[in-house]
């Protein structure tokens, strides 16, 4: 089954009880927080998507909490096509055992068919075009430097976790060319990737910078040192220097993800990437209570079986020892 926040929210799954695995605990924590994380960003930067930041700071002051509204009037806790494509994603990883491009592309047109509450130009585009052609990879376009693909990356951080550099990033390409086949858009999905393993395995933010910075000497437009992104739009690069800005700046999940959205923009999307950073580097017990309890249950309960569900396959298509 393929998720969509409207069928989440009308068939939640019985929760199933995942046995105890050496793995469980920091690294089962950390992918939960991840992906909490970006659920908690979306709904959180729904609100304000499209909003400057003066614009926010007139009608929020600042914005600190779950509230729903926005654009796209949301209910308090629901979230958008960031956290539910990313679902569907990771769905299809666990039916195929493994990332694979036509078994994305099918759940992703699943997902668009059931009317997600938001769907993005080029990726509604693309599946479009998959639907005519039954051909799972776009064709390469500059036009397509969206950040479509890089917002549902983490499924695939998690089910590659444990497996060589040339096997991840070619489950990269596979998920991010069904609607967005661009080098910008690529570089940032490795990266992002690349960073998330950094941080499940407990490595110091140090040690994932040079992921960061390795973004930038590849692709010097990506250089955010410099001048504060405000406002970044669905350019993946304005997206990715918002994010690596507010994530590098902070020392902390709360203040990570009140930085990211309160920069407006494509706030939906900046704060799920944002959220599962931080989630990743600070763990489940850095996520505020009062934002676990505004996110939809029915989508907190998905994401937290999917990291268990996901870290299970890495862990046995892997030899990787995960520590305990």
């Amino acid at each position: 089954m393929f998720w969509t926040g409207e069928l989440i929210a009308r068939t939640a799954p019985v929760r199933r009880r995942v046995a105890p695995a050496p793995w469980d605990s920091p690294l089962l924590g950390k992918a939960t927080a991840a992906y909490l994380g970006l659920a908690i960003g979306d709904a959180m930067g729904a609100t304000v998507e499209f909003l400057t930041p003066n614009e926010i700071r007139h009608q929020h002051g600042e914005h600190r909490d779950i509230t729903g509204g926005g654009w796209l009037r949301l209910k308090a806790g629901q979230v958008t096509d960031d956290t539910t494509m990313s679902l569907a994603l990771g769905e299809s990883i666990l039916a195929a055992r493994g990332v694979d491009a036509q078994a994305a592309a099918e759940a992703f047109d699943a997902w668009m068919r059931a009317k997600p509450v938001d769907i993005g130009n080029t990726v509604r585009r693309n599946l479009i075009q998959f639907r005519k052609t039954g051909k799972p990879e776009a064709v390469a376009s500059e036009h397509d430097a969206g950040n479509g693909a890089a917002m549902r990356v983490l499924p695939v951080a998690l089910a590659c976790l444990g497996q060589d550099r040339t096997a991840t990033l070619a489950a990269s390409r596979a998920q991010a060319h069904v609607t967005h086949h661009n080098l910008h858009s690529d570089a940032a999905c490795d990266a992002l990737i690349l960073m998330l393993h950094e941080l499940l395995h407990g490595h110091e933010v140090q040690d994932l910078r040079q992921h960061a910075d390795r973004l930038v000497e590849q692709f010097p437009l990506f250089a955010f040192d410099k001048k504060r992104r405000d406002n970044p739009s669905g350019y993946v690069v304005e997206t990715m220097q918002a994010v690596l800005q507010a994530f590098f700046d902070t020392s902390c999940f709360e203040d990570c993800l009140i930085d990211v959205v309160n920069r407006g923009g494509d706030a939906d999307t900046t704060g799920a990437i944002a959220g599962m950073l931080a989630g990743a580097r600070y763990g489940l017990d850095a996520i505020p209570k009062r934002w676990l309890r505004a996110l939809d249950p029915a989508i907190r309960q998905a994401c937290e079986q999917q990291a268990a569900d996901l870290l299970r396959l890495s862990q046995e298509k892997s030899s990787l020892a995960f520590p305990g």
